[in-house]
C-alpha cells in the first residue's frame, strides 16, 4: 500500500503550478508552493498503471464513481489541471481503439446519436430558449446567456452579408435557431441537415409554432450525401459540426460544401480549433464526444486553400467560449437534481466535469473557438472593409 501511495503522490506532484493539498488513505500532502487553494480527496485508492495510460481517464472516471471529490470551486480546480495537460500521461497505443474511431457513415451517426439524443428535455433544462449549444457571444459586460446566444447569431448572419430571396444551408443546423432567425430578419429560404432525431423533431415544432413551412425546412442526412440535393445555394454556414467529422474528412466535407455552393458564395465555419493538431482526449472521446475531433486552425485553411476558398475573415472567440461554458454549467447546476431523476448520479458528475473541463481548456488556450468566412472563389461585390 506504501509503496502504491507514494507512487500516485509522486505522479500528482508533477502537477504543482499552483498550491493544492491531497487527502489521501488517511494522511494529507500539500503539492506546490503557497496558500492551497482546493483539495483533492482521493477516497479510493487510484491504480498508477492506470494514471500513467491516460491521466485525464483515470481521473475522470475516478470523479464519475465519486472516487475523487474535490473541495472547492470544480472550475477552478479543473483550471489548474488543465493547464498543465502537457505533464499528462497518454499511452496513444493503449488507447488506439478509444482515440481513433471509424470515420464510416455508419459508425459516425451512432456517436453524433449517442451525445445530441440524449434527449431534448435535458437539453432545455441547461442551455437557454433559443436552444444553442455552441459558443455565445458576450457583447456586453451585462449579456444574459440568452442575450449573447442572439448576439452570436446575429453575428453570423452579418457576416454572411444576406439579402432576401437568397438560400442559406447550414451544415449541422441543430435545433434550428440560427435558421429561423435569418428567415424572419432577412427574407432567406433555408435548409438545414442534422443526423439527430430530437434535433430534427424539435426544429420542426418549431418551424410550425413560427410559421415558416414555406422558408425552412430540415432534412435528417450526412453531409456526404448534399451532392446529391443537386441543388445550389448562396450561403452556406456550419456551426459545431466539422468536429464531428474526423480528421481523414476534412477535404470530403469541404468537397461536399463546394459543389453546393455558388460561384462567389459565402461559406462561414464555426469550430473548436486548437493551435496544433491533436488526436483528443481520452476521457472527452469515452464518455462525451465519441469520435469527436478537434482541427487546427491551419489544417482547416489549408484544405480550404485546395478548393479556392478565399479567406475574408477570422475571428477567435475563445474567452466567450469560457464564458458560455460557465453560464451552462452554472443553469446544470440549478437542475442537478431534475438531471439526477433521468439518469442517476453518476451521469451528473460526468456532466459537470464536462462542462467544467471544458471552460477551463478554453481558458488555459488548448483549444480555440475561430469563425472563418470564406467566399468560393472571388468575390468583388462585398463591401472592402469589415461591417463590425
Amino acid at each position: 500500500m506504501g509503496l502504491e501511495e507514494n507512487a500516485v503522490i509522486h505522479f500528482l506532484r508533477k502537477l504543482d503550478a499552483a498550491p493544492f493539498l491531497v487527502n489521501y488513505q488517511g494522511t494529507q500532502y500539500k503539492i506546490g508552493e503557497g496558500e492551497p487553494t482546493f483539495t483533492v480527496n482521493i477516497n479510493k485508492e487510484l491504480d498508477i498503471k492506470d494514471l500513467m495510460t491516460s491521466t485525464s481517464l483515470a481521473l475522470g472516471e475516478a470523479y464519475m464513481r465519486g472516487d475523487l471529490t474535490i473541495e472547492g470551486d470544480l472550475y477552478e480546480a479543473l483550471a489548474h489541471f488543465m493547464g498543465q495537460m502537457d505533464r499528462f500521461s497518454t499511452d496513444t497505443t493503449k488507447l488506439k481503439k478509444l482515440i481513433f474511431t471509424s470515420a464510416s457513415r455508419k459508425n459516425q451517426e451512432k456517436e453524433v446519436t449517442s451525445h445530441y439524443d440524449i434527449g431534448n428535455d435535458f437539453y432545455r433544462l441547461w442551455l437557454d430558449d433559443t436552444l444553442n449549444y455552441s459558443c455565445a457571444y458576450f457583447e456586453n459586460e451585462d449579456d444574459t446567456l440568452y442575450d449573447a446566444q442572439v448576439h452570436k447569431t446575429d453575428r453570423i448572419l452579418k457576416k454572411l452579408y444576406l439579402k432576401p430571396g437568397m438560400e442559406l444551408l447550414d451544415i449541422g443546423c441543430g435545433w434550428g435557431f440560427l435558421l429561423i432567425e435569418a428567415a424572419k430578419k432577412y427574407g432567406v429560404k433555408g435548409t438545414g441537415i442534422t443526423l439527430s432525431h430530437e434535433q430534427e423533431d424539435a426544429f420542426n415544432e418549431r418551424i410550425k409554432k413560427e410559421g415558416l413551412s414555406d422558408l425552412l425546412c430540415v432534412k435528417r442526412m450526412d453531409y456526404r450525401d448534399l451532392p446529391q440535393l443537386s441543388h445550389k445555394f448562396d450561403r452556406i454556414v456550419s456551426v459545431g459540426m466539422v468536429e464531428h467529422v474526423g480528421r481523414e474528412n476534412y477535404d470530403k466535407f469541404l468537397t461536399c460544401a463546394d459543389e453546393v455552393l455558388k460561384p462567389g458564395g459565402l461559406f462561414l465555419l464555426h469550430f473548436i480549433s486548437a493551435l496544433k493538431e491533436h488526436p483528443g482526449d481520452p476521457w472527452i472521446k469515452k464518455y462525451i464526444f465519441p469520435g469527436g475531433m478537434v482541427p487546427s486552425l491551419r489544417e482547416m485553411e489549408s484544405a480550404a486553400a485546395d478548393h479556392r476558398f478565399y479567406t475574408l475573415d477570422v475571428e477567435s472567440l475563445r474567452r466567450h467560449y469560457n464564458r458560455t461554458l460557465r453560464c451552462w454549467n452554472a443553469n446544470f447546476q440549478a437542475h442537478k437534481d431534475e438531471v439526477r431523476k433521468m439518469f442517476d448520479e453518476q451521469f451528473v458528475r460526468m456532466w459537470e466535469l464536462y462542462l467544467c473541463a471544458c471552460a477551463a481548456t478554453f481558458y488555459n488556450g488548448i483549444i480555440d473557438l475561430h469563425q472563418i468566412l470564406w467566399s468560393k472563389g472571388v468575390n468583388n461585390d462585398l463591401p472592402m472593409t469589415r461591417w463590425y
